[in-house]
């Protein structure tokens, strides 16, 4: 053990460790629409002792970073999204659950592109993988680059809520990234995409791994 103020220095490839500790005991408090509110007692062993910790339950989600345009003056999609818990009209990626049993995560980004945007591609790749809020949500995010991009139609959906009217934009690449390091936009998902998309275009996109890329995080992909 390390004393106070002494810490070891990780390797360069150092990675979380997936290691779900014991469930003692698992109660639903809540359960929603969407996802439930959930309270388990966890064993983290000698040291850690058992506690107690409220979560929500999440499906997990996909999103999509589509982006068009010549190297170098790349162009990423948006979509302005009213977000009510915190009162914001944000700027946002296309994002959906994954809410389909069974559903690939590939198709079911394809699917919310089609969807929030009217649009497909033909070049899928895994870009990022996110725990949105992993102290509160027990959400598993994958974000797909989405390229050579074209006109698509979903077939029998109906735009509702928030997503009526919703505004679509093509802003630069880089002009997305000093909004969110200017604090003009706060979505997390989207701040993470763009910034690792632009970290991933800087080392000419050899950072992305396949659309089957494995996604053991994720309880339903493992």
């Amino acid at each position: 053990m390390t004393g106070h103020g002494d810490h070891p220095t990780l390797p360069d490839d150092f990675r979380d460790r997936l290691d779900p500790q014991p469930v003692v005991s698992s109660t639903v408090g809540y359960r929603g629409r969407v996802w439930d509110v959930v309270t388990d007692e966890v064993d983290l062993g000698p040291e850690g002792g058992r506690v107690t910790r409220d979560y929500v339950r999440h499906t997990g989600a996909v999103a999509v970073l589509a982006v068009r345009g010549e190297p170098g003056a790349e162009e990423v999609l948006l979509i302005q999204q009213y977000r009510h818990p915190v009162g914001t009209f944000d700027w946002e990626i296309p994002a959906g659950l994954l809410d389909v049993a069974g559903e690939d995560p590939r198709d079911a980004a394809a699917r919310e592109l089609r969807e929030e945007a009217d649009l497909d591609a033909t070049r899928w790749d895994v870009l990022l993988d996110l725990f949105t809020s992993p102290g509160a949500v027990s959400e598993n995010l994958r974000v797909f680059l989405a390229r050579d991009v074209h006109p698509a139609v979903a077939e029998g959906f109906v735009r509702e809520g928030e997503e009526a009217g919703m505004p679509t934009a093509w802003v630069a690449l880089d002009a997305v990234v000093e909004a969110a390091l200017t604090g003009r936009m706060h979505n997390g998902i989207a701040i993470a995409s763009v910034l690792a998309g632009s970290v991933a275009r800087e080392k000419n996109w050899t950072t992305l791994r396949p659309a089957d890329a494995p996604w053991p995080e994720h309880p339903a992909y493992r």
